[in-house]
């Protein structure tokens, strides 16, 4: 849990840049985010801007636009008004094997290396068919140079950064009614060393047979594999090599590379120079019982009124499901942090969750009851745990008829894992926490619309996406919240010790697009809604001279730049007693009243933060104050 808040409003100006976006830090807090300007593609909920990537050699930014089939080419060496350049095209590009990149075919993801060789994830328009890798110079006019065929579904593609190879993530999922379902695996492609498409040789699949039955190596018991086993076209099955799907794929210094493997809660290690996953180890369960571990699991309070409600439960845990993943080094040490979003996989008539009121109901769900020894037995209805989506695979009793444990999607959470896999540190319930203190009247909100724990029953405020970078000797990790909205950020320098640093959401919930009457004016005003890929620009990189993040909101189509600074003045002593009315000692801006907040399930009131020093100025000299939106 967070301590010493200091929430303050930001102002900025620019085209989709509000006009006080949501900021709250940590008293400490060695740095501060403020966003700068947009790139607006006007389309909302569409996927328009996704995956971010910047090139320092020419200050432009490319970003993915699944909507139209592209990427986008911005020239950032402006970030508080960064202008279209020109758009990479896909379709119709030859590939090295004879292929030609088909109509419907939609681009995934990004990379660019330092000399401008770009590379484009896209996905063949029947999903189930291999993809391609486009290539394209970055700092030339996006013609395209060429492309490779890799795995179906290449959902993210990164370079190593020794800029020797990209290494693409072939999610593999199935047709839409389960009647194929490919192999997942993940694509190697050795690059040349100029800027050039490499040809179809290039490429190497390191794939998961080595884990089927019988085969060399062995499959961990924790790695999730569930749902139905689809034969091939030829008959034959590889139901682990169908079933895991890699979502993400960060590589480290050493050649070795790791890939996200959501659904089945799992991390798979690649060696490159060889393209052989080496390694699986799963990621294990979060403990919701544990005190710092609690979520708010309803949107349905009593008398069916939402209120922020964070508590913890024997018997409920989470599956940490991570998204987006990165790497670091420090101490010599390798770590892995992860966005731990949660997925649930829904094909045809299979689906792998229900609501804990559900379960037991034939009409509902094919899923047993609790069992009546559970301890969460008694906690069915919608106002405890009975709007909560959890697995339907995971808790039973050892003879399955029913459920002694229950496990709900995604950890709400970032997590740090050394290379072996063992967890050094998790941020617990601190972006729920954080979010209850700072806007809890849009606590838990989705993101196209406006509201107060529209996402409690589900994965809350949904950690998406997470990048790394170095700022005056110290390391942080910038973690995307694709629904509430907004950028958590906590020192990592000591992985173990990782600590909460500031939370910026540039949205103004004033507007609910999905609700709006005229949603083009409101999708204008209502700011970023939907981070999904995140990059660092370090300082030396940067065209302001200061670090920069840039973030793409696939919801309201709009990429974001966000200056990266310094604090480094003396914080101001504040008065050692409460201020009331305008007497002097109030803070600037305050009508010296402080907002109250809703109570939640761990005791989070106002008189108990005036107790820890949290609320007020107290023996600790820290101010807690909410922003009206």
């Amino acid at each position: 849990m967070t301590t010493g808040l200091l929430l303050a409003a930001a102002v900025a100006a620019g085209a989709a840049v509000v006009e006080e976006p949501v900021v709250a830090s940590a008293s400490d807090a060695a740095l501060e985010l403020d966003p700068m300007g947009s790139y607006e593609t006007g389309i909302f909920d569409e996927s328009a801007a996704e995956i971010v990537v910047f090139h320092a050699a020419t200050q432009r930014t490319v970003v993915v636009n699944a909507a139209q089939g592209l990427v986008e080419v911005l020239d950032a060496s402006d970030p508080a008004g960064p202008t279209k350049l020109f758009d990479v095209e896909t379709v119709g590009v030859a590939s090295d094997d004879g292929s030609v990149v088909s109509e419907g075919a939609i681009a995934n993801s990004v990379a660019i290396r330092d000399d401008g060789l770009g590379v484009v994830a896209v996905e063949n328009g029947d999903k189930t068919a291999a993809g391609w890798l486009v290539f394209f110079d970055a700092a030339g006019d996006g013609g395209a140079l060429g492309a490779v065929r890799v795995g179906a579904l290449p959902d993210m593609v990164t370079i190593s950064p020794d800029g020797a190879y990209a290494v693409v993530a072939d999610e593999g999922e199935p047709a839409d009614d389960f009647s194929v379902d490919p192999e997942g695996s993940v694509g190697v492609v050795t690059l040349p060393d100029d800027v050039a498409a490499p040809s179809q040789d290039a490429v190497a699949i390191a794939d998961f047979r080595g884990f089927e039955e019988g085969g060399p190596r062995t499959l961990p018991e924790d790695v999730r594999l569930f749902g139905p086993e689809v034969p091939t076209p030829d008959g034959d099955s590889f139901p682990v090599s169908q079933n895991l799907e890699p979502e993400y794929v960060a590589v480290d210094g050493t050649g070795t590379a790791y890939a996200a493997l959501q659904e089945a809660n799992a991390v798979a290690v690649v060696d490159l120079a060889t393209a052989t996953v080496t390694d699986i180890w799963p990621l294990g369960f979060k403990d919701h019982s544990r005190e710092g571990n609690g979520l708010d699991a309803s949107d349905r309070d009593p008398e069916d009124a939402p209120i922020v409600n964070i508590a913890t439960h024997p018997g409920l845990n989470g599956v940490y499901m991570p998204d987006g993943m990165d790497a670091y080094t420090t101490g010599g040490q390798t770590y892995l942090v992860t966005a731990n979003e949660g997925d649930a996989r829904e094909w045809g008539d299979y689906v792998d969750g229900a609501r804990v009121k559900d379960l037991g109901d034939a009409e509902e769900t094919d899923a047993p009851a609790l069992c009546a020894h559970s301890p969460l037995a008694g906690l069915t209805e919608d106002t405890d745990l009975g709007r909560l989506e959890v697995v339907t695979d995971l808790g039973l009793r050892e003879d399955g008829s029913c459920f002694e444990e229950l496990y709900s999607y995604g950890g709400r959470s970032f997590s740090i894992w050394t290379t072996e896999g063992e967890q050094v540190f998790d941020s617990g319930d601190d972006f729920e926490q954080i979010v209850a203190e700072t806007i809890p009247e849009y606590f838990n909100s989705d993101h196209g619309e406006t509201n107060l724990e529209g996402r409690s029953d589900a994965k809350g405020p949904e950690p998406e996406s997470v990048t790394v970078g170095e700022v005056d000797g110290r390391t942080y990790a910038f973690v995307g919240l694709e629904r509430v909205g907004g950028l958590m950020v906590y020192d990592i320098t000591d992985p173990a010790g990782a600590t909460f640093v500031t939370y910026v959401n540039n949205r103004d919930f004033a507007y609910s697009v999905e609700d709006a009457d005229d949603p083009a004016s409101a999708l204008a005003a209502a700011g970023d809604l939907g981070p999904e890929g995140l990059a660092f620009v370090p300082a030396a990189d940067s065209p302001i001279g200061d670090a920069m993040v840039i973030v793409g909101n696939e919801v309201s189509g709009t990429t974001t730049y966000f200056s990266v600074t310094s604090i480094t003045e003396e914080p101001t002593e504040q008065p050692t007693e409460q201020p009331t009315g305008t007497d002097e000692g109030t803070p600037p801006g305050d009508d010296g009243t402080l907002d109250t907040l809703p109570e939640t399930g761990t005791g989070t009131t106002v008189a108990a933060l005036v107790a820890v020093g949290l609320v007020g100025a107290g023996a600790a000299g820290i101010w807690f104050r909410r922003r009206s939106v």
